[in-house]
């Protein structure tokens, strides 16, 4: 492994999903260097499809309370068509997940309750002073999307490497209805996603845990 990619590794094997913040905001010119850094991924034709509808302060604040607010009474309708099902190693790789999760806040099998506060979480922004909803020109269809997604690993790379914690999130994109109205995003443009972004509260139970990754042999396929 070359040096440059030994520290690439170790960028993303330092990158984790953060599920609780603290409430000190990032300055301003930290926030412009993630996404002037981000947006140096590849797109089809060089459309750079992504746009970024990024919200501090109050307007944080007003979207975790509609989002909250929205969770309690249901409705979710997302612009982008959620999983159908997850089967095989995907329902395995999901469930993993959940249950380190849940072990790690105090939350055990069959407990309802705990489990539906955690997941209440989501809205919540997990407390972080930032929130990205990132969207997609819906001509573009699932290419855009496709693009989007580079979009998303490199800002929370570059976030990483600035010092910042970050969880991409689809249950936010779920209410995307709600979005479009409160944030002023064109119907013509999917909502595909937020990225909550902060400075992690390393003491907190929920970014305790680490998720595992599939070795080569499950994902690779070699042909000559």
């Amino acid at each position: 492994m070359t040096p440059d990619l030994h520290s690439l590794d170790t960028l993303f094997a330092a990158r984790r999903s953060c599920r609780a913040f603290r409430l000190d905001p990032v300055p301003r010119a930290v926030i412009e260097d993630i996404l002037r850094c981000a947006q140096k991924v590849p797109s089809w034709c060089n459309a750079q499809p992504w746009k970024v509808t990024l919200c501090s302060g109050a307007e944080t604040e007003r979207l975790r309370a509609a989002l909250m607010q929205a969770a309690q009474g249901g409705g979710h309708s997302p612009d982008l068509e959620f999983p159908a099902g997850y089967s095989a190693e995907y329902q395995q790789r999901r469930r993993d997940c959940g249950w380190a999760l849940y072990e790690a806040v105090g939350v055990e099998k069959g407990d309802r309750a705990g489990s539906a506060r955690q997941m209440m979480e989501n809205y919540r922004l997990f407390g972080a002073p930032h929130c990205a909803i990132l969207s997609s020109p819906a001509e573009l269809g699932p290419y855009g999307a496709m693009d989007c997604g580079g979009f998303v690993a490199a800002f929370t790379l570059a976030a990483q490497a600035a010092g910042i914690a970050s969880i991409p999130q689809a249950a936010v994109a779920s209410f995307a209805p709600l979005l479009h109205e409160l944030l002023d995003i064109p119907e013509d443009r999917v909502i595909l996603c937020a990225i909550s972004f902060g400075y992690s509260d390393t003491e907190h139970p929920a970014n305790s845990f680490r998720t595992s990754r599939a070795d080569l042999g499950e994902f690779t396929i070699w042909r000559g």
